[in-house]
């Protein structure tokens, strides 16, 4: 491929993405370890998005009974392999940290990392903001 050319741009879905972590099944897992060496490659550029990380989350939570920390630090470093590229990495990036850290839903860690980004405020009735140190809006 030629330098000049543009990278092609493949959204990542959850299932790729859990295959290569759990490595489950393994024919799938080889696969997905195969996409991901070819972003590192050069050979394709993989977007990880916000929504697609939460389903990861709720995954790894749910079915695999992962811990909060080892499920932030899975998925920091899928997204820090070269070739994959996530939106709004500093705030995902700080969601996940803010997810393990505080023992809350990876949901309410965006949010709130999203508002102290963007220097909004957060409407919600879920009590874990509070453990979030962000400006809630009284409902």
């Amino acid at each position: 491929m030629s330098s000049s050319q543009p990278l092609e741009g493949v959204l990542l879905d959850a299932n790729v993405v859990l295959r290569y972590l759990t490595n489950e099944p393994p024919e799938m897992a080889g696969r997905s370890l195969a996409l991901l060496e070819r972003a590192e490659r050069g050979e394709l550029r993989l977007i990880l998005t916000p929504l697609v990380l939460a389903e990861c989350v709720w995954v790894l939570k749910s079915f695999y009974k992962l811990p909060l920390a080892r499920i932030s630090e899975a998925l920091q470093q899928v997204f820090e392999l070269g070739g994959v590229t996530t939106q709004q990495r500093p705030v995902i990036s700080a969601a996940l940290i803010s997810m393990a850290q505080h023992n809350v839903d990876f949901t309410d860690a965006y949010l709130a990392e999203l508002a102290r980004a963007e220097g909004l405020s957060v409407a919600s009735f879920d009590q874990d903001f509070s453990k979030l140190s962000v400006t809630l809006v009284s409902i």
